[in-house]
């Protein structure tokens, strides 16, 4: 999750707008994309007076919309941002077609993501019926170390920062089951020797996932793209060749762009 303060306590006297502004739109997440405004100061501490005007601020700006029952949700200015994001889009556009490939052959759940500070944001997605439940939805952040496209980006990540992440007590969700860092370590060794992650889960549902790594002109990991699927639905081992393939064919056409 966000490293942005978000319930409980109130900033910092003197805070900036702008700081208050991306606290209150950092208030959304997966499981509550429509707030009151109860809500939003609840979620930030900002005084409710001050939410009002900040969202009534942000709404004039398309930021946030306000619907007919009066909560808020994200507005369609965020989406016209973020589809200029180089790492969103510009991947995102270059990826696309192996994606549609490789989920026209396997007919599953086929993930891009990059990693931002300490956890994975799902840029693109493609799904199909029957693939199974999914726990994020682009432009979902997820944890490093509870999926595989996690673990592709955390395993080539910068020695130094898989150090402080492997320092953390961490827990596998919504299972809550702790992952210790000689495991998640060996994990990670696992992943840079054979190129590829593979990772089960049980909860939603059963599922397994293989993931690989994109590079960029100068040899840096920063994305990651994986097929997900219901357990006994696939079969990883068989299909890490495939996504290994794409990865670096992805890979081989972000190079050329850059000439």
């Amino acid at each position: 999750m966000t490293t942005s303060p978000r319930r409980g306590g109130r900033p910092a006297s003197g805070e900036p707008v702008l700081d208050r502004a991306f606290r209150l739109l950092d208030a959304f997440d997966d499981d509550d994309t429509n707030l009151t405004l109860t809500e939003l100061s609840a979620r930030t501490g900002i005084p409710l007076s001050s939410t009002l005007r900040l969202a009534q601020h942000l709404g004039r700006l398309g930021a946030l919309e306000r619907q007919s029952d009066g909560r808020f949700t994200m507005g369609l200015r965020m989406l016209e941002y973020a589809a200029l994001a180089p790492r969103g889009h510009g991947l995102r556009a270059i990826a696309l077609p192996y994606m549609e490939d490789l989920h026209g052959a396997t007919r599953q759940h086929v993930q891009l993501a990059v990693r931002e500070n300490d956890e994975a944001v799902i840029v693109e997605r493609l799904s199909a019926p029957g693939a199974g439940k999914v726990l994020y939805h682009v432009g979902g952040r997820l944890p490093l170390h509870g999926t595989g496209l996690g673990h592709v980006l955390l395993a080539h990540s910068r020695p130094e920062f898989q150090e402080s992440y492997l320092r953390r007590e961490l827990f596998l969700e919504p299972e809550h089951t702790a992952v210790p860092a000689s495991v998640l370590r060996a994990q990670l060794q696992a992943v840079r020797a054979t190129g590829a992650a593979h990772m089960s889960r049980m909860l939603p549902e059963p599922a397994v996932s293989v993931g690989a790594p994109i590079f960029d002109h100068s040899g840096s990991c920063i994305a990651a793209i994986s097929v997900l699927g219901s357990d006994g639905s696939i079969d990883t081992r068989m299909l890490e060749p495939a996504v290994v393939a794409i990865a670096r064919s992805i890979s081989r056409d972000l190079k050329r762009s850059r000439r």
